[in-house]
């Protein structure tokens, strides 16, 4: 290894400004704002207008970013881009953000991880920093989650929202930087949340659309209670094994899918709510942008300062789950 650790240098995000209220949907769908809020502690979401798609959203927050950290878009060297819900199945969206910014000199690609995207494509940016292979990474989170969405579901309909959020990597000149990751996925739950259709196992056709297979199907409860169990588990383990209790974290940023989800997780780890990022109330669940959105907002709000213990935890599709612990 090099010696090189790989700092967050700057982060900022983009949420559509079409806002969805739960009374909207429930002009659309048998629901109220009462059932949904008490459920799910979601009260409104954004939703992406007409025209506007997945890389308009992120090159939005990536051009946040590069405006705080003073960089033009010819300095970066690789963007990933994590995300279920790509402009198209190819070219990947992170070689149309590439030419819609103008970042010239940099590579990039798409990593599909669902909920857990950000934390696999952070991980797997800080990478090529520590290895001393580049020196500027963006690693955005991102989804556009109204376009797979179904209106005749209540039970999904009303989780989701569109949003994207992007982080700068650099290499550390101090203590700041991502200390450890730990990331996990077991296929065997991948029947409890996925899209049926639309890949090549089963291609769009009359009888897929008709079926509505090209939509998110989720089973709650199973999602639930493994989501509770194993981001749980996956923030002790990172924990314990870099000599670290609860009391030492000054912000937890959990992936927004359920206030539920959070409220259990937040008690079984033993951490304050003051200590805890939520924001799943304003925004839903953007999916892989939950996470960068959160750090976004916290650094907008001055709950992020230097030297701070940041602790990252995602649950999602696969199932795939995983932490990140970071110096700020």
């Amino acid at each position: 290894m090099s010696g090189i650790k790989a700092k967050i240098s700057g982060v900022g995000m983009y949420v559509p400004k079409k806002v969805l209220t739960n009374s909207d949907l429930s002009g659309l769908i048998d629901t109220s704002d009462q059932w949904i809020r008490e459920r799910t502690g979601i009260t409104e979401r954004r939703f992406v207008s007409e025209g506007e798609s997945n890389s308009d959203l992120s090159a939005a927050s990536i051009r946040k970013v590069l405006s705080k950290t003073g960089y033009e878009p010819g300095d970066i060297d690789l963007i990933i881009v994590a995300t279920v819900t790509p402009d198209m199945v190819f070219p990947s969206t992170a070689c149309v953000i590439q030419e819609k910014i103008g970042a010239s000199n940099a590579w990039g690609f798409d990593l599909s991880a669902a909920c857990s995207g950000f934390l696999y494509a952070l991980s797997t940016g800080v990478q090529f920093i520590e290895t001393g292979a580049y020196k500027r990474v963006l690693v955005v989170g991102t989804d556009v989650m109204s376009s797979i969405i179904n209106f005749n579901d209540r039970s999904t309909c009303v989780l989701f929202g569109d949003g994207s959020g992007t982080v700068l990597l650099e290499p550390s000149t101090d203590d700041a930087g991502v200390l450890d990751f730990l990331l996990r996925s077991d296929g065997s739950g991948g029947q409890h949340l996925c899209m049926p259709a639309g890949g090549s196992q089963r291609p769009a056709t009359h009888e897929t659309v008709n079926q509505e297979l090209h939509y998110v199907h989720q089973s709650g409860r199973a999602v639930f209670r493994y989501a509770v169990k194993l981001m749980t588990e996956v923030c002790q383990e990172i924990l314990k094994r870099n000599g670290l209790s609860p009391e030492d974290i000054q912000l937890f940023v959990p992936h927004q899918a359920n206030s539920r989800i959070i409220d259990s997780s937040v008690k079984r780890l033993g951490l304050s709510p003051e200590q805890v990022l939520i924001n799943i109330d304003r925004y839903a669940n953007t999916t892989a942008a939950t996470i960068p959105i959160g750090l976004a907002e916290a650094e907008a709000e001055g709950r992020l300062k230097s030297g701070d213990l940041v602790l990252l935890a995602s649950f999602g599709a696969g199932f795939t789950w995983g932490s990140v612990l970071i110096r700020w």
